[in-house]
């Protein structure tokens, strides 16, 4: 499928019609940039993010990709071209997020090392970003990892749901296949934040299996040399 260079898709797994709903009314409050267009690509029955992910990218020509959580709610009106801003700073951009890890921990674990970014949130791990730091230069912040939250890509490369067949790493190791194909992943500066994340409590059950795959797969190989 041929790429449409004018075009926005929002891809969102959707099991909670209620979020989808007010995830939805925030998107149809953007600001359109002149020739560009929009769409909103719910995915319901997903096996796994990945899956769906994957399953979603097929169905549209877009070149822009928001692929995000039902419970967040984008506040930045500006949020569409602010995103083609940073991403024509440099070809080499492939992928934008809200949080993320400028180094990833050695145990994978984004929260245990250092973050940069903005958001509003109910999980008491992303409530104060007061101390972050952007690049004064350029206003972002080059990162290994950001959180699955929203991630924004302008490129199509296939989510890893061969490994990742549940909710969880799927967001990392996509951004470690990004990296390994050359690409760099920013969080871009945000004094106020663009976008709000309703969480609430999180499923961690499977949290460390996945944990585990990830790093037998991406930690330790020289997958960027």
């Amino acid at each position: 499928m041929g790429k449409n260079k004018r075009k926005f898709c929002f891809i969102i797994c959707v099991n909670n019609e209620q979020y989808f709903d007010e995830c939805q009314m925030y998107i149809q409050r953007l600001k359109v940039p002149d020739g560009y267009t929009v769409e909103i690509l719910p995915i319901r029955g997903a096996k796994c993010m990945a899956a769906g992910y994957n399953y979603g990218m097929t169905l549209t020509d877009a070149k822009y990709k928001i692929y995000m959580h039902q419970d967040v709610f984008i506040i930045n009106t500006n949020f569409l071209n602010d995103i083609l801003t940073v991403f024509k700073q440099n070809w080499k951009i492939g992928m934008i997020g809200m949080v993320g890890s400028p180094s990833l921990p050695s145990d994978a674990i984004m929260w245990h090392g250092a973050r940069v970014g903005n958001l509003y949130a109910l999980d008491s791990q992303n409530v104060d970003f007061n101390g972050y730091e952007y690049c004064k230069e350029d206003g972002m912040t080059e990162v290994e990892a950001v959180d699955g939250l929203m991630m924004v890509t302008k490129e199509d490369i296939l989510w890893r749901e061969d490994l990742f067949d549940g909710w969880d790493f799927y967001d990392i190791s996509q951004c470690f296949e990004f990296r390994k194909k050359g690409f760099r992943i920013v969080v871009p500066e945000q004094k106020k934040p663009w976008c709000i994340h309703e969480d609430g409590v999180l499923n961690l059950w499977y949290y460390d299996k996945y944990r585990q795959i990830f790093k037998e797969e991406y930690l330790g190989k020289n997958y960027f040399y």
